[in-house]
């Protein structure tokens, strides 16, 4: 008999019709039912006379399966058994304790993410080194696009496409004309009903490379930066579209669906273009994936209920990742800072901040009980960036955001609550930050307490806890990643610094 884990991909693939139009002509459709749950769930063409259908268990034990439609005369009928995750699979990722995840097995997940928008459109051997960057465990989250991209930096040609068809010339882009995207997309010519299978079929396998390496998949589905004319195809075609990336991503554990990256930019979508598309995910994805849409300069309005988590976009200095309590207490979701500007050195405002810059920012969003995503676009001889082509990375930050998780996945509890905010989850776990002006006159009991100073350079610190519980107190370098202990106290405590930037306090219940 089959078997397959929970949470794992159960595929059933059966030859049919391949006259006419297998695409948009036929049909297939499979339901799996076991003791806990029945599902049905579309299936999709895969070239060649293939069909296929898949699907996520949630639940361990014996399952039945059906699958039916007009691709085939016959339907095929069969079982097979679940058995118990293996080591590091915990589920998908859910939102838990209203600011925060944590995967379905209620283990948390603190959210560290990269940005590569077309790591998986380079060669193979480009993709490969990318996946041996990312085997250092550096992030457990990164975004990346379906479509090509075509920006600055990124004029080459991608060695799929996802539909079938002929592109533009690319040898006719100049310096000049390289943002011309209406210009550009008179040259394609691409049937936008049939798909070409090798493209998606590539990411599978990158998915499910990411799946094996513990990183979250976050799915850019749509895009501005486009000179193929994939961004501008009709509303027919983008549900096509969707329905078919559904159908074949949506059994992986570990993706998320972002709608759009800068959607706002996509000025020939409408309100409703993107409603449309929220409604085909909730209604064509079983599994309920974390779904969000990202901005450049107007959010979308994150309180829309299907939207599972606010992914946003801001690189100002001084009012970035700062403003993470504030987001979280309006949208009543967890916040996660895809862009905040970039480590490197390009000519781009938003590509050039420094490493020390990009990790403070995502300790001003830890501290603030959120998350942030790094980026890397450092200048290369052959363009080779990170932040799109993936590859080797070059800077400072990635070593000290790993530090960042660590710290985070010895924290009790399933996320931060900074001060500022009420304790809606009765967590024992806090962050203080001097910019939310925490009081040092009063007295707090909890289990454990993080501060960070950012660009503050205090001497010393002193604080109140309770007189009848011992801490135990660690000075943290957010910087150099190194923690020393500062001693065990009870009621007034101070704490000696050494009067240096990125500084951190960590703060536990002794339990004895």
């Amino acid at each position: 008999m089959d078997t397959v884990e929970k949470w794992g991909v159960f595929e059933v693939a059966a030859n049919g019709h391949a006259d006419k139009n297998p695409f948009v002509d036929y049909t297939i459709q499979g339901t799996f039912s076991g003791k806990n749950e029945t599902v049905t769930v579309d299936g999709f063409y895969d070239g060649n006379g293939m069909y296929k259908v898949r699907f996520m268990p949630s639940f361990e034990g014996e399952y039945t399966y059906k699958v039916s439609g007009t691709f085939s005369e016959e339907p095929i009928a069969g079982n097979f058994t679940v058995t118990a995750p293996s080591k590091g699979n915990h589920g998908p990722v859910r939102v838990a304790n209203t600011y925060h995840l944590a995967y379905e097995d209620r283990t948390p997940y603190y959210s560290v993410g990269t940005t590569c928008y077309v790591w998986t459109h380079q060669s193979e051997e480009l993709q490969q080194k990318t996946l041996d960057t990312l085997r250092k465990g550096y992030f457990n989250k990164i975004r990346f696009c379906v479509f090509p991209k075509h920006y600055d930096y990124n004029l080459r040609e991608p060695i799929t496409y996802p539909f079938e068809g002929t592109p533009m010339d690319s040898s006719v882009l100049t310096k000049e004309n390289f943002m011309d995207y209406e210009g550009a997309a008179e040259g394609n010519h691409w049937d936008f009903t049939r798909f070409n299978p090798v493209h998606f079929r590539l990411f599978e396998k990158r998915i499910q490379d990411l799946m094996e390496m513990g990183i979250e998949a976050d799915l850019i589905i749509l895009h501005p930066y486009d000179r193929w004319g994939f961004s501008e195809m009709d509303a027919e075609s983008d549900d096509r579209y969707w329905n078919y990336v559904i159908a074949r991503f949506a059994a992986y554990r570990n993706v998320w669906w972002s709608l759009a990256n800068e959607f706002d930019i996509m000025k020939k979508k409408t309100l409703a273009d993107w409603e449309r598309y929220a409604r085909i995910i909730c209604e064509r994805d079983p599994y309920n994936h974390l779904r969000s849409v990202h901005h450049c300069g107007q959010q979308y309005d994150y309180k829309r209920p299907w939207i599972t988590h606010c992914s946003l976009q801001r690189i100002d200095r001084h009012q970035t990742t700062e403003l993470t309590a504030e987001y979280a207490q309006r949208f009543q979701k967890p916040v996660i800072w895809d862009e905040i500007a970039y480590e490197g050195n390009i000519n781009h405002c938003w590509g050039n901040i420094s490493g020390q810059e990009l990790v403070r920012r995502f300790w001003e969003a830890t501290i603030r009980g959120g998350y942030a995503g790094h980026g890397e676009t450092y200048m290369h001889p052959e363009d080779i960036l990170w932040w799109s082509h993936g590859g080797e990375l070059h800077g400072d930050s990635p070593e000290r955001i790993k530090f960042l998780h660590r710290i985070l996945c010895e924290t009790p509890g399933l996320g931060l609550q900074p001060m500022s905010m009420p304790v809606y989850n009765r967590s024992n776990a806090f962050a203080w930050d001097d910019e939310v002006a925490v009081p040092v006159d009063g007295a707090y009991r909890g289990t454990y307490f993080l501060l960070y100073f950012g660009y503050f350079r205090p001497a010393f610190r002193e604080y109140l806890l309770d007189n009848e519980n011992e801490y135990e107190v660690e000075v943290i370098d957010t910087w150099e990643m190194t923690i020393k202990k500062a001693g065990t106290f009870k009621g007034k405590i101070h704490v000696d610094l050494p009067g240096k930037e990125y500084m951190a306090i960590r703060i536990r219940k002794v339990e004895h």
